[in-house]
């Protein structure tokens, strides 16, 4: 067990030797008080000062990370973490089919192959309300929420027909300097579902069963933010193993603590 560890942590240093500064590409978030979507009677949320990556992981990324972790390559990867759609866009373990773009973001990678290559990196993924936190503000304001036109544009996004040449960045940055969250792909959060409780996530127990369904309207506080409530259906309807088209991810990172 010693072994495997050591050899673990060996082989994230070797990933990140390849180029992969840890905040490299990142962004500081100045977290605050918020309630978010499916705050209980009004509950505020705390979200704390983080960075985060200002693209999404590339499928150049990926690949970089699949040279030197081959458990995670397509042909190793246990089925337990991945289901058969597995990085369904390689014809092998280290090249994209023809019709795929290195600067198109990872897809079909499972969410613990998405945890894996964060914390590789000395990072993780975004809990729900740290990435729902940032995607909340347009291109000038941090809480763009109560505008029409916030919703309305990504509602447009969500029902335009997606083409393969799905390129990060083409898009402007929002209020952070963080491109992409809409428009492009969903994303993998830490705590993408009620299922998975982490110890950061206690306050995720008292969530019912019926949060994704049909009555999820009622515990909302924002009964317009339809752009919100299909995400947190989506998030609702995926397993840890699944690997989807259009799911990809970004990783945050803990601000450094001035003593």
């Amino acid at each position: 067990m010693f072994a495997n560890t050591f050899r673990a942590i060996l082989v994230c240093l070797v990933f990140q030797a390849f180029g992969f500064s840890q905040s490299e590409g990142m962004v500081n978030i100045s977290g605050k008080r918020y309630i978010p979507l499916y705050g209980r009677d009004s509950t505020v949320v705390e979200v704390k000062d983080f960075k985060m990556d200002k693209y999404p992981v590339s499928n150049a990324q990926f690949i970089t990370f699949l040279k030197v972790n081959p458990k995670w390559q397509k042909s190793n990867v246990l089925k337990l973490y991945a289901d058969g759609n597995y990085l369904r866009q390689f014809k092998n373990d280290s090249t994209l089919n023809i019709n795929e773009h290195l600067e198109s973001p990872a897809t079909y990678v499972s969410w613990f192959a998405a945890k894996a290559y964060c914390e590789c990196q000395g990072k993780r993924l975004p809990t729900i309300d740290e990435w729902e936190y940032v995607a909340m503000a347009d291109e000038q304001t941090a809480d763009a929420r109560r505008k029409p036109s916030y919703n309305q544009q990504i509602l447009s996004w969500y029902e335009t027909p997606r083409t393969n040449e799905k390129i990060i960045g083409k898009t402007p940055a929002n209020y952070w300097g963080v491109y992409d969250l809409h428009g492009l792909v969903w994303e993998w959060t830490l705590d993408f579902n009620s299922v998975l409780i982490s110890g950061e996530s206690r306050k995720d127990v008292d969530k019912d069963s019926n949060l994704f369904c049909g009555s999820a309207a009622i515990g909302a506080t924002d009964l317009m933010n339809y752009a919100a409530f299909m995400r947190y259906a989506f998030r609702g309807s995926i397993k840890a193993n699944f690997s989807i088209k259009n799911l990809g991810f970004r990783c945050v990172q803990e601000m450094e603590q001035i003593p």
